[in-house]
C-alpha cells in the first residue's frame, strides 16, 4: 500500500470515527416547527422597516443582464403592514435626495401560511445529517421536487424548479441558508420575455433579527438562458436586506 493510499484510509476512518454519532431529530415534528416559524417570518416581516441594496439588472444591446446601477432602498410597513412604501435613498453609494416613495399593497390574508405551506407541498424533503453552521448545530435537510404536484402561488412554481440542501439551526427550528439549483429551464413572461436554463443557482441566508425571529439577510443568483427568446442573458445578482427596526 502506498503512502497515500494509506494516507487516504486514514482520513476516511478518523471522519467516521469522529461522526456525530448523536439520533437525528423525528422528521414529522421537526418539519411542522420549521414550517410554523418560516409562516410567523412570512407575516412579521410586514412590521419592519428595512433597507434593501440591490444590484439591478440591466439588458445591453448584445443579450447581456450586466451590474446596472446598486441602490438602496428604504422600505416602511404603513397602515399596519397592509401597504409598504419604497423609497430610494442611495445609487452606487452617494445619497438621492428628494425621490418619490412608492406604494406596495401586501396580501394579507394567511399570507405567510398559505405560501409556506404550498411550497412544502412541492417538495419531497429528507433529514441527511447534522453539520455545525456559524458556530451551531446545524439539520442539513435535502430536497428535490414532487413532478406531480399543482402550485398556487408564484412561489410554489419557482420551488418546483429546484432541487437542494437546506440548513436548519437545530435548536431554534429556522431556516439559516438554502443552496439550491435549477434543474429544469425556468421562464417568466410566458417564455417569451426570457427563459434561465438549468443549473442556474440561488443561495439565501436568514438570521436572527429580533427577539425570537428570524428574517432574510441576502440572496445570491446565478444563471445563464436566453433573453427575448434569442439573446444569450447572464445573470449574477444579488439583494441584502439590513437595518431591520421593528415599526410599532
Amino acid at each position: 500500500m502506498t503512502l497515500a493510499v494509506r494516507l487516504v484510509t486514514a482520513a476516511l476512518l478518523l471522519q467516521i470515527a469522529t461522526r456525530d454519532a448523536r439520533p437525528l431529530p423525528a422528521p414529522q415534528p421537526f418539519f411542522d416547527a420549521v414550517r410554523a416559524n418560516l409562516a410567523k417570518s412570512q407575516d412579521e416581516q410586514n412590521r419592519f422597516s428595512y433597507k434593501e441594496r440591490r444590484t439591478e439588472l440591466d439588458l445591453n444591446p448584445f443579450g447581456h443582464i450586466g451590474t446596472g446601477e446598486v441602490r438602496v432602498i428604504a422600505v416602511t410597513p404603513v397602515e399596519g403592514g397592509k401597504a409598504v412604501t419604497r423609497q430610494l435613498i442611495e445609487r452606487d453609494g452617494k445619497p438621492v435626495v428628494g425621490s418619490p416613495p412608492s406604494r406596495r399593497e401586501v396580501r394579507m390574508t394567511e399570507r405567510g401560511k398559505s405560501v409556506v405551506d404550498d411550497v412544502a407541498a412541492m417538495l419531497d424533503v429528507k433529514i441527511d445529517h447534522r453539520a455545525p453552521l456559524d458556530g451551531r448545530d446545524a439539520i442539513v435537510v435535502t430536497f428535490t421536487p414532487k413532478r406531480d404536484a399543482s402550485p398556487r402561488t408564484r412561489e410554489g412554481r419557482l420551488a418546483r424548479g429546484f432541487a437542494g440542501e437546506i440548513w436548519i439551526d437545530e435548536q431554534a427550528r429556522e431556516v439559516v441558508k438554502v443552496d439550491a439549483r435549477a434543474i429544469d429551464d425556468l421562464s417568466f413572461g410566458y417564455g417569451v420575455l426570457g427563459r434561465l436554463h438549468d443549473g442556474a443557482t440561488v443561495t439565501v441566508r436568514r438570521q436572527l433579527i429580533d427577539a425570537g425571529l428570524w428574517l432574510p439577510v441576502s440572496i445570491r443568483f446565478n444563471g445563464e438562458g436566453r433573453a427575448l427568446l434569442f439573446r444569450k442573458l447572464t445573470i449574477n445578482f444579488a439583494v441584502d436586506w439590513f437595518d431591520y427596526r421593528r415599526v410599532s
